[in-house]
């Protein structure tokens, strides 16, 4: 495969004053002996999925630029995958809706509003400029790291665009188009018996359960929050169906689970499935958005306590696919995963964030570090230990790990004669599953370009209707769990109810203020009294400002609103504003304007050292001819 890489032996980036950015980490396993291949895209950031949506893919170009500013291009190989073609995506999607997802765009979306119902497009998954594209990179990304672990390039493959585990066969779902994590273990399983997917989002990875819910060659394990909670799949009970059964892992977990909590039921549970399942691939959806403080998330986890997942799952040796997923506090997603990248190449950050062109948006510490809060852990130790014991009998009921004689790669349907061609560029493309060629990078990195900068609700059990193909999830709304911007919009709702309660307040001590000046006239002094409550009420609000700007006891600490342009202001705020316009129109002054930041527009910072030019490499390794499947 002609790919691009920065070679290992390449000058460090940027280091700070009084120390290296790197260091070997001393007490990881083999800490020097991982090959990693990490996958990145610049085009990625270019993408936006409209004003106020939590998803930013602009996260993954800023987690790639602390990368680069840490010197970690020189403990790895940096490509930049071929993107996903029409047919490759249909190994799993339909070619229905795949051939949606090419045609539609912002300005011709209304002549598909049928589409739109039909693949579930809409507000939490809006159609936006390049949404084709962006699918084909995060896809690409995944089924080329999953080739490449296949064929002995690399130990750990690395695609932080990657994780999108919510994508149904023939229908969008939780910001998710294209499932990329089916179709990279559809890849791994032309090469490997066995593929263990872990997801430690805080959201069910309902799409890859889905997909494999009714097979032994994939046993799918998930770390999640239940309840009424997007995507209102993922009860203890749902274990899999046929060949399947017992190969779906479900732990459900409540609200404001610690590192120590998280780590006591994590490791355990792997441990007992690589010994009973013996998988030889692993991949590993690294969502952070169940550390603390995130936009979407209800979890405690600090960045360390994520990491330690990543670090346990590398420990025991087996190929490892590492990908993105949930997100939406876009300062810690790019702390979790630049960290854990160094994690993955053996190698300890410096906890002092270096200069890079997002780096204003890691003040006001400046610190490579998430913090949990104090928030509640509503997950008791006798909870999580009945569910432990319930996950370890659903595991010894598969007996021995199952042999794949006779067995066959997992195929999908497709909706036409797999003699049928694509279009234009897919007829011609280099397809990674084809038989007797080599994979091939059809795009070059140009020189210095990688310097560019996700309890049962009331909807009851939903395993059946998902993952037993007897309904359809679109035929039964009402089953539908919650909307996955809930958070969101329950926290908005909140902020109103302050605001209004604000300005009632407001209201009270300007009537009072008022009543002062009126009285002040009568008795001489009625200004100053007036101006007084006036100015008592200015000053409580700009002390809840200032409260809120340091982040409430759920905020993790330095929380900022630098990151949706939508974000409405806190109650203590807009009381602020309008006591402040009140003062300045008593004054014979103009009332202030409210300044709405842009999360997408990077703020200005001393530009980083530009990193070294890339260089071409050739691999001359074929791939291995592809064995002849059919569907299960």
């Amino acid at each position: 495969m002609s790919s691009t890489f920065l070679p290992p032996n390449s000058a460090a980036h940027n280091p700070t004053a009084g120390g290296s950015l790197l260091q070997p980490r001393s007490n990881a396993s083999n800490p020097n002996s991982s090959r990693v291949c990490y996958f990145f895209d610049s085009d990625i950031g270019n993408y936006h999925y409209g004003p106020g949506h939590p998803m930013k893919p602009t996260r993954i170009r800023m987690c790639h630029s602390l990368v680069m500013n840490y010197g970690l291009y020189k403990k790895m190989e940096i490509f930049r995958a071929k993107p996903a073609t029409k047919r490759e995506m249909s190994q799993f999607h339909t070619d229905e809706y795949v051939e949606f997802l090419n045609r539609v765009t912002p300005d011709n979306v209304d002549s598909f509003v049928r589409e739109q119902a039909k693949f579930n497009v809409g507000d939490d998954c809006p159609v936006f400029d390049g949404l084709f594209e962006y699918c084909s990179i995060s896809a690409g990304g995944s089924m080329e790291g999953a080739a490449r672990l296949s064929r002995d390039k690399c130990d750990i493959a690395i695609n932080w665009a990657g994780g999108l585990h919510h994508a149904k066969k023939g229908e969008a779902s939780g910001f998710c188009y294209i499932n990329d994590i089916v179709l990279g273990i559809l890849e791994l399983l032309r090469y490997h018996p066995r593929v263990l997917y872990i997801d430690i989002d805080v959201h069910h990875g309902d799409g890859v359960e889905e997909a494999f819910y009714t097979t032994d060659r994939v046993m799918t394990c998930s770390f999640h929050k239940y309840g009424e909670f997007f995507p209102g799949t993922g009860e203890l009970r749902d274990v899999g169906m046929g060949k399947g059964k017992n190969y779906s892992v479900n732990f459900p977990l409540r609200d404001g689970i610690t590192d120590e909590s998280y780590k006591s039921v994590f490791e355990p549970v792997i441990s007992q499935i690589m010994e009973h399942y013996q998988p030889s691939a692993v991949v590993l959806q690294c969502g952070s958005d169940s550390l603390a403080g995130d936009k979407l998330g209800c979890f405690n986890l600090s960045m360390r306590g994520h990491a330690n997942c990543v670090e346990f799952v590398k420990s025991f040796g087996l190929p490892l696919l590492l990908l993105g997923g949930g997100g939406y506090t876009m300062r810690n997603v790019s702390r979790a995963w630049a960290y854990e990248t160094g994690l993955a190449a053996g190698q300890e950050l410096n906890s002092q964030v270096p200069v890079n062109e997002y780096y204003e948006y890691f003040g006001p510490d400046y610190r490579l570090d998430v913090r949990p809060n104090n928030m509640e852990d509503l997950n008791t130790r006798e909870y999580l230990e009945k569910i432990k014991v319930q996950v370890f009998e659903n595991l010894r009921q598969t007996g021995h790990a199952p042999s794949v004689q006779g067995h066959v790669e997992p195929r999908f349907d497709r909706d036409r004669d797999d003699d049928d061609d694509d279009d234009d560029d897919d007829a011609d493309a280099e397809v990674r599953a084809s038989k007797n060629r080599k994979y091939t990078d059809r795009r070059v990195q140009k020189e210095a370009e990688l310097s560019d900068s996700e309890d049962e609700g009331e909807g009851g059990r939903r395993d059946r209707r998902d993952h037993g193909g007897r309904a359809s999830s679109r035929s039964a709304e009402k089953e539908k769990g919650p909307s996955i911007l809930q958070p969101l919009l329950d926290r908005q709702r909140e902020r109103e109810r302050e605001r209004e309660k604000a300005d009632a307040s407001s209201g009270s001590a300007g009537s009072a203020g008022a009543g002062g000046l009126v009285n002040g006239h009568a008795n001489g002094h009625g200004h100053g009294n007036g101006n007084g409550a006036a100015a008592q009420g200015l000053d409580d609000a700009a002390k809840g400002a200032g409260d809120g700007d340091k982040g409430g006891p759920l905020m993790g600490g330095d929380e900022k609103m630098d990151e949706d342009p939508s974000h409405p202001p806190t109650a203590a705020v807009a009381a602020a504003s309008q006591a402040t316009t009140q003062q300045q129109q008593q004054q014979g002054g103009a009332g202030g304007e409210d300044m709405d930041v842009d999360a997408d527009t990077r703020p200005s910072s001393p530009p980083p050292t530009a990193p070294p030019p890339a260089r071409t490499a050739t691999d001359d390794a074929a791939a291995p001819s592809s064995s002849s499947a059919t569907a299960q």
